[in-house]
């Protein structure tokens, strides 16, 4: 381990990976410990008192709902890496955006986010905050001024989820916690596409940010997983209790998947982002293609704002070929790349979100935030960069 003047908080990101939350047992082990355990046990009726009291001076741990080990270890990586106080980590991606939004609103709260959202989101903000009387609307999210218009007194939320799944659209993270200090509305920002490598939504002045760990933190297709970031101060009020009594909790076995994801997340998410980049012009200059959408091309709609936030456009395109028909034969003629929703695999993947991940909303919903029939979404994967355009450019052909 480091010497014990080395401040993690000021190590680069990379070390911040592989030693970030590093927490050892008695035998030393290289890897982190997996302790798959459901409960622990104490050496005293008075250690079981002070644990559930957390005055012990030992270890806090008593019931892995609560908090674990393995668990812990990631939570406290990935804080590291964000700069943020705290991490709550949940069993998916989904958990984590349910928890952000229910701990920080009550009956009579009002919700305001951006109109482009994945279709689970939609959906929690459509069905299912107001049945416990919390109202939402939203806005396209470029817009500033819709925001602006949109804020309501009883506004405590503003969402964003930026790039937005599955068209890419930028908001403007700092413009829009501008608006929201103005009414002590709290910003919770989606961050999934960005990675926190590439964006740092806390530093624009959002107050909590949510991950999928899902996606590129685990980056091999093999576990779910979720996780919440913010300052301690606000995770414990609107979190602590929701978590431990509702248990959305992560298995330790998903931790320790996703810590050694983790490690090598900084490697494979520059190569993805250098071939999606390459991938992005490849696509935009075939006849076929009728719109390319990646956030450092200078032709996205808010490429100013995509370059001001993020250091990179990340590892995700979409385009649209015109026409579900193209789209599909697009898709069923791919010999590398897979037709699957998920995203920020090391095996790139292809989906047709009408029908897939934005299959839940209607017509004039898709149409609204550019989700057409011919849309494709691209998610790029670790395979050499001269395969994947011959995939591409093949199935390009076929559309």
């Amino acid at each position: 381990m480091a010497a014990k003047s080395e401040n993690p908080a000021e190590w680069a990101p990379a070390t911040q990976l592989i030693r970030g939350g590093l927490m050892r047992s008695g035998f030393s082990e290289t890897a982190e410990a997996l302790y798959l355990t459901q409960s622990f046990v104490y050496d005293s009726a008075e250690e079981a008192d002070a644990r559930f009291a957390g005055t012990s001076n030992g270890p806090s741990f008593v019931y892995s709902r609560y908090a674990n080990p393995t668990v812990q270890m990631f939570e406290d990586r990935l804080a590291l890496l964000e700069g943020a106080e705290l991490c709550r980590a949940t069993a998916s991606g989904m958990a984590a955006v349910a928890t952000a939004l229910t701990g920080l609103v009550r009956a009579g709260d009002h919700v305001l986010s951006g109109r482009a959202l994945f279709g689970s989101c939609r959906w929690i903000l459509n069905n299912h905050l107001p049945r416990f009387g919390v109202d939402t609307s939203s806005v396209p999210g470029p817009d500033l001024d819709a925001w602006r218009a949109a804020v309501r007194p009883n506004t405590k939320v503003l969402f964003i989820e930026t790039p937005a799944n599955p068209l890419l659209e930028i908001t403007d993270i700092a413009e829009v916690a501008k608006i929201a200090r103005e009414i002590g509305a709290k910003v919770v920002v989606d961050n999934v596409f960005a990675t926190p490598l590439y964006q740092h939504p806390l530093k624009l002045g959002a107050d909590v940010v949510v991950y999928s760990a899902t996606k590129h933190i685990d980056g091999g297709g093999r576990v779910l997983g979720g996780a919440i970031l913010g300052k301690q101060a606000l995770l414990d009020e609107a979190y602590k209790d929701f978590l431990r009594h509702t248990g959305p909790a992560l298995s330790p076995f998903n931790a320790w998947t996703l810590l050694k994801g983790l490690e090598t997340l900084a490697l494979r998410v520059a190569r993805q982002t250098e071939t999606a980049a390459a991938l992005a012009d490849r696509v935009a200059e075939h006849p076929k293609i009728k719109r390319v959408f990646y956030p450092h091309r200078t032709d996205h709609p808010q490429y100013a704002v995509a370059k001001k936030q993020m250091s990179a456009g990340s590892t995700l395109l979409a385009f649209d070929l015109g026409s579900q028909a193209a789209a599909f034969n697009f898709l069923n003629a791919l010999q590398i790349v897979d037709i699957s929703n998920n995203l920020g695999d090391a095996k790139s993947m292809a989906t047709h979100p009408t029908t897939t991940t934005h299959r839940s909303m209607t017509e004039e919903e898709r149409l609204e935030v550019g989700v057409t029939p011919g849309c494709v979404r691209l998610s790029v994967g670790l395979e050499a960069l001269v395969d994947l355009e011959r995939d591409i450019a093949r199935a390009l052909d076929a559309a």
